[in-house]
């Protein structure tokens, strides 16, 4: 049940309301943005909430059961201060929603909440942006332990990898510009696909501390599988990591690791079972 001021609750109650929606978003960096479907921006308890055009939610309903209680805000990149470059740098991922409603005529009324959650997925383009609310029952439809898999289930390097990255990373300078996608490195000698799969970072230029996953690598050329948000410029420095692409071979292979490989490769699988059943049917 939700809690409401007497006050609030009050005007509410009434035949002619003056209302306005708030959005708070809590990015994980702790930046704080608020937005507002006001037609003017309204300050509240320290945060300000600015007027958006076209930052519209689509409508709100709950349950009583377990049910994910989704929703979507749609809104125009820049005119309400967010940036297509920021959404592909995952910015505003898994963020912290909270959304209210005030009578803006009285804030002393205090809000009622209408939603809290997370950010999920995010689309853009065309100057504009959808991004999914997840409510608090998203947690409840999370896998919790591990499923069987013919393939890695553990972070390449991680803590049950236990493949050691440090001595695997390279380091480089960009010396050549396709886009932001394709660019290449005239110092990197190293056979063709060597990277791939592996996870190239930018220390400096424009996408510093940024990441991505190299999708192939051929003659010093990397192609990454998503573009990077920011432009890519000749001098820009690297870290790189070779790559792993979770199969049981290049486990043992490649990082002689079979005692830490995370999967079950020599699990029959779908069609292995149904070719048995056929069989003895």
């Amino acid at each position: 049940m939700k809690q409401v001021n007497a006050s609030l609750a009050a005007h509410l109650s009434e035949e002619v309301t003056t209302l306005a929606t708030c959005w708070k978003l809590t990015l994980r960096d702790g930046v704080v943005l608020g937005f507002t479907n006001h037609d003017d921006d309204i300050s509240l308890e320290g945060v300000l909430y600015q007027a958006a055009s076209g930052f519209i939610p689509t409508a709100i309903a709950g349950s009583s059961d377990l049910a994910v209680d989704n929703l979507d805000v749609e809104g125009v990149l820049d005119a309400v201060g967010i940036k297509q470059e920021d959404l592909i740098a995952g910015r505003y991922d898994f963020a912290e929603v909270d959304i209210f409603i005030v009578n803006y005529q009285d804030l002393s009324q205090g809000s009622m909440s209408l939603r809290t959650g997370w950010i999920g997925e995010v689309q853009y383009g065309n100057s504009q942006f959808v991004a999914e609310i997840r409510g608090l029952t998203q947690k409840l439809s999370q896998t919790i332990g591990s499923l069987f898999s013919p393939s890695c289930r553990a972070i390449f390097g991680d803590a049950r990898c236990e493949v050691d990255l440090s001595t695997l990373q390279q380091t480089g300078i960009i010396t050549g510009v396709e886009d932001r996608r394709i660019f290449s490195d005239s110092g990197r000698l190293e056979s063709d696909n060597y990277f791939r799969h592996g996870l190239m970072q930018f220390t400096d230029g424009l996408n510093i501390g940024q990441a991505m996953e190299v999708k192939s690598f051929s003659n010093g050329t990397i192609v990454l599988v998503l573009p990077m948000p920011f432009d890519v410029s000749i001098g820009d420095g690297y870290i790189i990591d070779v790559g792993c692409d979770k199969t049981f071979g290049m486990c043992v292979d490649n990082f002689a690791n079979a005692v830490n490989f995370r999967g079950e490769p020599h699990v029959p699988g779908t069609d292995r079972l149904l070719q048995t059943s056929s069989t003895r049917n």
